[in-house]
């Protein structure tokens, strides 16, 4: 039962997409809820009714427990948990990652999974602590591959999805190269494990290199899942990068914990005079009456699964209109690792504009950040195909040039020269800029640059005020075609 992923719509490196696994469909982006059926704060039943379509829950601690063990292996999971969407399972990767060791082999564990009739399979993988050092890290990374091949041989395909984790630890290296192979072998479902040490003490930065190594070694046929991602904070990171599916417990754990999500961070429901949300939890409670209810856990698990679910629509909405680079940038000034995360993601522009869609919505400048987004690479590509006169003005300024020249470009920044019916098209027509900014006008010059240097048969006259000369200067200076300068 190899699942089949439909990619309907994209934007950046996120997709909209549609998993079909048997008779079950999965809409990305989504997010997989963590059940622990000894902690039910929100029932599988009552999650299905919220929208869920997939959840995840333990193996190992099932086939660890007396309770539940053989009910689920007599009646399956899904009736267990009276569930009937796509039920994925861990293996005890988990608990070998938190106490070091397990008691429970890779094949014991596979056959497990399937005795108890999960979905999506995951084999005992070893998930490397970003920490570890490298030689370490390749004999762990060879032992998840060995059992990778031996799940191979175990799993019936036709009834089940066998994941396949990319790990590798901080070396991209490592996980570009596991990838690749995992994509040659045939996989169509690729979990990024061993990530959340990195997302917990907020190295958004390392995460945005290994899930990027990782995902230039996937085919983009292949669904790819983030391990342990469950704050809604950061899913709009994630997204971009081209993760399709989320898990984490994260919306227990912090209710437990009396902790409030919200799409900025999280609250400690005790220091909140004041309910910021529209759910329904929050529309019937203060936050004096919230903190006090004898049900507070099971109430902040609903309204955090609740923020969580309502921004996954956000940006599905956002990959439609072709917005989320805005969402993206919103969301991370939420924290300044955050940020880190967000500008390191841009400096993989140039890799994520390949695949980019060319037309959106609109384009809202945020500040220099903005300047390097891929719509703005896109447009400098693009600038190097214009047909071009012998002799050409560019000119920042709204008046008419007081010689002929065969061909005239007016100027918008962060993109640069354009003719002039291109002024209703995207970007430049669907683009709203501020007053223009050092940043944004030196973006601008680099569409010059790009126009000049494919150009050479051009005379090439940049019109300017005086208070752009210094950019200008600078940036002309790196041109290799014939240009020159006038300010006003």
């Amino acid at each position: 039962m190899t699942i089949k992923f439909e990619i309907i719509d994209k934007d950046i490196a996120a997709r909209i997409g549609k998993i079909t696994c048997g008779h079950k469909t999965i809409t990305t982006p989504a997010l997989l809820p963590v059940i622990n059926p000894h902690i039910p704060l929100i029932t599988p039943a009552e999650m299905q009714q919220m929208g869920i379509e997939a959840l995840i829950t333990n193996a190992y601690i099932i086939s660890k427990s007396s309770e539940y063990r053989e009910l689920a292996q007599k009646d399956g999971l899904h009736k267990m948990l009276d569930f009937d969407g796509v039920i994925m399972t861990d293996s005890g990767s988990f608990q070998l990652s938190v106490y070091g060791e397990v008691e429970i082999s890779n094949a014991e564990t596979l056959s497990f999974q399937q005795s108890i009739k999960s979905d999506i399979i995951v084999p005992l993988d070893i998930p490397t602590h970003p920490d570890t050092e490298r030689e370490v890290t390749e004999k762990e990374l060879n032992i998840t591959m060995e059992r990778l091949r031996e799940a191979q041989m175990i799993v019936d395909h036709e009834n089940h999805t066998l994941a396949a984790p990319v790990q590798g630890g901080v070396y991209t290296d490592l996980r570009e190269r596991v990838a690749h192979t995992v994509s040659k072998m045939g996989f169509a479902f690729c979990p990024i494990g061993a990530v959340v040490p990195l997302m917990e003490a907020y190295r958004y930065r390392e995460l945005v290199d290994v899930v990027m190594a990782a995902k230039r070694g996937l085919s983009p046929s292949i669904c790819v899942h983030l391990f342990g991602a469950g704050h809604p904070v950061m899913f709009a990171l994630a997204a971009a990068m081209g993760c399709d599916l989320f898990d984490s417990a994260a919306y227990a754990l912090y209710a437990k914990e009396g902790r409030y999500m919200t799409t900025h961070g999280s609250h400690k429901i005790d220091e909140l005079k004041y309910l910021p949300c529209a759910c329904e939890v929050c529309r019937t409670h203060t936050a004096v009456e919230l903190r006090e209810d004898p049900k507070r856990d099971q109430l902040l698990a609903r309204h955090n699964l609740l923020v969580t679910l309502a921004e996954l629509d956000r940006i599905r909405q956002a990959i439609l209109d072709g917005t989320l680079w805005e969402l993206v940038d919103e969301r991370c000034r939420s924290h300044p690792q955050l940020l880190n995360g967000y500008r390191q993601l841009l400096s993989y522009a140039p890799e994520l504009a390949k695949s980019d869609r060319r037309t959106k919505r609109r384009f809202f400048y945020r500040g220099a950040e903005s300047t390097k987004r891929t719509e703005v690479l896109q447009y400098h590509t693009m600038v190097e195909h214009l047909s071009l006169g012998k002799t050409v003005l560019i000119t920042l300024e709204n008046r008419p040039p007081h010689q002929e020249y065969d061909t005239i470009l007016y100027f918008k920044p962060p993109f640069g020269p354009y003719i002039p019916y291109l002024a209703e098209t995207f970007p430049i027509g669907q683009s709203e800029i501020p007053e223009w900014d050092e940043d944004m006008v030196r973006s601008g010059c680099r569409g010059i640059v790009s126009l000049v240097n494919t150009h050479p048969n051009s005379k090439i006259t940049v019109l300017s005020r005086e208070r752009w000369r210094s950019i200008i200067m600078e940036m002309v200076a790196t041109c290799k075609g014939d240009v020159s300068y006038e300010f006003v």
